[in-house]
């Protein structure tokens, strides 16, 4: 028996100690977190599965993950050999978790799940799905009895992001919070979302791998603000600064501090898809108001002085990313992919401004890049050698900015469905960045712009075209996107999205560009006002996989123009051993 089963049996014992005929993981942690702090990887401790996204049941008698279609290679590798069995996220032949235990459980059956990471809305969610048939039945989350060396809560130290690169002080943007607090007529909003809560603060923290969040909660009233956290993660100094705004008290005392603190009459504002369930305990007998975070449009939308540190870590880090190319050399065989993603990793850290990287890197050699979040270890830690692509998608950390920018990279000599392949990914992705667009439009209303192309073709892709970015904060930041799903959420000024068409054919290769875009306004008409895109990514495209006679003068003319603008900022910038590179790999098509 593998250790998996070992703690899916261990599992099972319990359902049969609380009578329980199931249990779900949902593998978030309290604050609804894409990626989370070692303690709450339940996801991946109980199937060996990493990636960030995914729902485990377990049943008496079967043991089922769902993921999406970025990880189903990943997936059904990594529970090779456990009883696990890898279910596809809509997809029309595979129910989905609810309706499969809506099928497989008797009447009256009982489904357990963590409180503590189980939302208002998804509780409402699971008892709609369940239609009366099942029972949800939250409680304290029985990996805490099995899982022996589970790790603590952790509680690095913070540190203070300036007003002048932040843009605002956080007294201001708390005044922003209670502007709206009183517009909607309420006395407190309650704020889970970890980078929410930085970005009001001005405070980073290191609790979760690559992103700058720490483990708080936030509880703003008209006149006091309370930041609950662990007080031992300050010094001094940043105490002293952060307690002028707020009142910060432990963690752990947030239930018995709020169920305390708010009065009969009180009308209390909260996200439903953020607030758990102990959390919403304290106050669910108050009047509320729920819809998102306030704060998301105010994080989303960035002010000038946070559109100008993007800008400037953009510039640097398109410094770091030609001075990489430019020492890559197609010596096949000599490096790996972990040794690649490292040697541009140095190039970033040649900067002071660097901090660090902004998500763990993607570095897929050949049919490893087919994997669209592929990420390298030892035991797979390919040999780059022969002819191929590399698929690199990598981030920085600036001091005033965060960067996302996917390159595939060809080594040796392209075949022509790889060129027909780069080319119609590229065209997708200029198809978008050049759009002019009514004020009101959706993400999902353009994301067909980038994949028009592949589909003419019959290629196509399964994740989103683009994601929001954070501040100096997550790289995936809401609530806006460009996906095929239909969310409804408009597309504003000082917005950041991604730009990433791609194609992956299992066994071969991938295929992804990203650029970043900054939604700015353009012209006004009588039909309104428009909104277009500003790039900020700054490297150049590989010309050597552009099939030239599939795009048209138009696309040709965008291309010339990217290059045209690359070669102008960073000419003076990279090495002079890099400037050869940078000529030719921004010559006109």
């Amino acid at each position: 028996m593998s250790h998996i089963d070992e703690r899916v049996a261990a599992l099972r014992t319990l359902l049969e100690k609380h009578d329980l005929d199931a249990w779900i993981i949902n593998g978030t942690d309290p604050h609804q977190s894409e990626y989370v702090c070692t303690r709450y990887r339940t996801r991946q401790w109980i199937s060996s599965f990493t990636g960030s996204a995914g729902t485990v049941v377990i049943t008496k008698d079967a043991a089922l993950l769902w993921v999406d279609s970025r990880y189903f290679i990943q997936a059904q590798q990594q529970i090779a050999g456990s009883e696990f069995v890898m279910m596809k996220v809509d997809t029309p032949s595979y129910p989905d978790p609810y309706d499969y235990l809506k099928e497989q459980l008797s009447e009256g059956s009982r489904v357990g799940i963590d409180s503590a990471t189980l939302t208002v809305s998804a509780k409402a969610s699971m008892e709609a799905a369940f239609a009366g048939k099942l029972e949800v039945v939250p409680r304290s989350d029985l990996l805490d009895a099995i899982w022996l060396d589970r790790p603590a809560v952790p509680s690095n130290k913070v540190v203070s992001v300036p007003n002048d690169i932040a843009g605002f002080s956080a007294i201001q943007k708390l005044t922003m919070v209670r502007l709206a607090m009183a517009r909607k007529g309420c006395d407190y909003t309650v704020v889970s979302s970890l980078d929410d809560i930085a970005w009001i603060t001005n405070l980073r923290g290191s609790d979760i791998s690559y992103n700058p969040v720490f483990l708080s909660y936030l509880v703003v009233g008209r006149q006091q603000a309370w930041l609950f956290t662990n007080p031992d993660r300050f010094d001094a100094e940043t105490k002293s600064l952060v307690s002028s705004d707020f009142e910060i008290l432990d963690y752990e005392a947030v239930v018995s501090t709020l169920s305390n603190l708010f009065k009969a009459d009180d009308v209390i504002y909260y996200n439903p898809d953020k607030t758990n369930l102990l959390l919403f305990a304290t106050f669910r007998a108050n009047k509320t108001v729920s819809g998102l975070d306030i704060t998301t449009d105010l994080k989303a939308c960035k002010n000038e002085t946070e559109l100008e540190g993007m800008r400037k870590a953009h510039l640097l880090d398109g410094v770091a990313l030609v001075n990489f190319l430019a020492s890559l050399d197609t010596q096949n065989g000599r490096y790996t992919e972990i040794e690649l993603s490292d040697m541009l990793k140095r190039q970033r850290k040649r900067s002071a401004h660097c901090i660090g990287e902004s998500f763990s890197p993607i570095s897929g050699w050949a049919a490893h890049g087919a994997m669209c979040h592929y990420s390298a270890d030892e035991k797979s830690n390919a040999k780059v050698a022969g002819n191929g692509l590399l698929v690199l998608d990598t981030g920085g950390m600036y001091t005033f900015g965060l960067t996302d920018v996917t390159r595939t990279i060809l080594f040796g000599s392209p075949t022509e469905e790889q060129k027909r392949d780069y080319t119609l990914v590229l065209k997708g992705n200029l198809a978008l960045a050049n759009m002019r667009f009514p004020e009101g439009t959706c993400g999902y209303q353009l994301d067909v712009l980038a994949r028009q192309f592949l589909w003419q073709q019959g290629l196509s892709y399964f994740h989103g075209t683009g994601h929001g970015l954070g501040f100096r904060l997550c790289v995936h930041e809401g609530p806006h996107s460009i996906s095929p799903k239909p969310l409804a959420v408009p597309l504003k000024k000082g917005m950041i999205v991604s730009d990433e068409p791609g194609v992956y054919k299992e066994g071969r290769h991938g295929i992804r560009l990203e650029n970043i875009l900054a939604i700015k306004e353009d012209v006004k008409t009588e039909f309104g006002q428009f909104l277009s895109f500003e790039v900020l990514t700054i490297c150049p495209f590989e010309r050597t996989l552009i099939d030239k006679n599939l795009l048209t003068e138009a696309e040709i003319a965008m291309v010339d123009a990217y290059h045209q603008w690359v070669y102008a900022e960073l000419k003076d910038l990279v090495d002079g051993t890099a400037l050869p590179y940078l000529q030719r790999a921004t010559a006109r098509l």
